[in-house]
């Protein structure tokens, strides 16, 4: 067929790297997971280079079928697509999908296989222009599952609550979100990225997020939060407002815990410049604290601060800010760890429980940082 005619031409084959694994250097933003994931070509939506290839092989759990949705493929056009081509084999079926290209594009937006293994192959000849290719993928686990072209923005119109499956990946995904967790996100906002911001779920698993469609507001204040920075954004006549499942089951899960007592490894005892003291002890880490804050004694190595939150309460996420204007320290990034007991710790791995998760802290001494537990704490200590 004109795609083994393709293939040939071109002289790459597909190298059969490990399941969950990309190989070749026509490789852009991948992440990959057993249940979904995102993938594009290099430099995307910007042009792919010439003459390189990208093998991605995805593997789903046995006895579930892969779903992939085809964001964006804009690969020049050529003749069967030899000049540059995006090709999708089954190799337990022995099927075939493509040479796709501009002038061959898939004919619907969503591909559902009947195999938990698929081979995506991307090459590259000599070529002018073309953004290149964005895919994601997720398996049959996930009955109802939605996607957002490109993941990009919501214009057709929807009713105003849905459900969206967002694919692993997300968070890197080209394209602005407008807005923060308390207010909602501007309707043109990338909906996955955006949910990512807003903490209900984690970039390296993805998931589910429920959400409604409300009336617009007048301008939309951006945060960083959970390792993205979202912009100011001007009026819309929709917003996105995104709700966690215990939300829908407990309004109150949302509400700041308590915290008992602070304790910490060290405090800074400062004397100023006019010869006065100025303690920077524990308790002065309460968020609403005017003035200084809490700081390790100078020079202290694997310093920590600890919340007592008086008996085990789940924990969905952490806010942090800097000292003040007038003190310009802050602290950039971090680990958590929690106990039950105060005697026995444990790190905070996050979704993925590979390493100890570091969380992206302050990039100034004023603005709050939120960053959410996915999944939450159980635990009357955090550290």
């Amino acid at each position: 067929g004109p795609h083994q005619e393709g293939k040939q031409k071109q002289g790459t084959a597909c190298l059969s790297p490990l399941p969950g694994v990309s190989a070749g250097n026509g490789c852009g933003h991948t992440l990959l997971t057993p249940h979904s994931g995102t993938l594009s070509s290099k430099n995307y939506p910007g042009t792919y280079p010439n003459h390189t290839m990208c093998c991605w092989q995805l593997q789903a759990p046995p006895g579930t079928s892969l779903l992939l949705a085809f964001g964006d493929v804009d690969l020049e056009p050529s003749e069967h697509c030899a000049h540059s081509s995006l090709l999708l084999a089954d190799p337990q079926t022995g099927t075939a999908y493509g040479p796709y290209c501009r002038n061959s594009i898939p004919s619907a937006p969503l591909l559902v296989t009947n195999s938990s293994t698929v081979t995506v192959l991307f090459n590259s000849t000599s070529h002018r222009s073309g953004r290149g290719l964005l895919l994601s993928y997720a398996t049959s686990q996930h009955p109802g599952t939605h996607y957002t072209q490109e993941h990009i923005s919501l214009d057709p119109p929807l009713t105003m609550c849905f459900s969206v499956y967002c694919p692993a990946g997300c968070k890197d995904i080209h394209g602005d979100i407008w807005g923060n967790p308390s207010q909602g996100y501007r309707d043109t906002s990338v909906l996955c990225k955006a949910a990512v911001h807003a903490g209900v779920i984690a970039d390296e698993l993805g998931g589910q997020v429920t959400l409604s469609r409300e009336k617009g507001i007048t301008l939309y204040e951006s945060a960083f939060a959970n390792g993205l920075h979202s912009k100011r954004g001007s009026l819309s006549e929709k917003r996105l407002v995104f709700h966690k499942v215990c939300c829908l089951l407990s309004p109150a899960c949302d509400d700041a815990l308590e915290v008992v007592a602070f304790n910490a490894s060290s405090w800074w005892h400062e004397v100023d410049a006019l010869g006065q003291d100025r303690a920077w002890v524990a308790e002065r880490a309460a968020l609403g604290t005017t003035g200084h804050s809490w700081a390790a004694e100078p020079g202290a190595e694997a310093a920590w601060l600890e919340l007592d939150l008086g008996t085990r309460r789940n924990v969905t996420g952490i806010i942090t800010k800097g000292s003040s204007k007038q003190h310009d320290y802050y602290v950039t990034s971090y680990h958590i760890s929690s106990s039950r007991d105060g005697k026995n710790w444990r790190s905070y791995r996050g979704s993925s429980g590979q390493e100890d998760k570091v969380f992206e802290g302050n990039v100034d001494s004023q603005g709050e940082v939120s960053n959410a537990f996915i999944p939450p704490i159980v635990a009357r200590y955090v550290r």
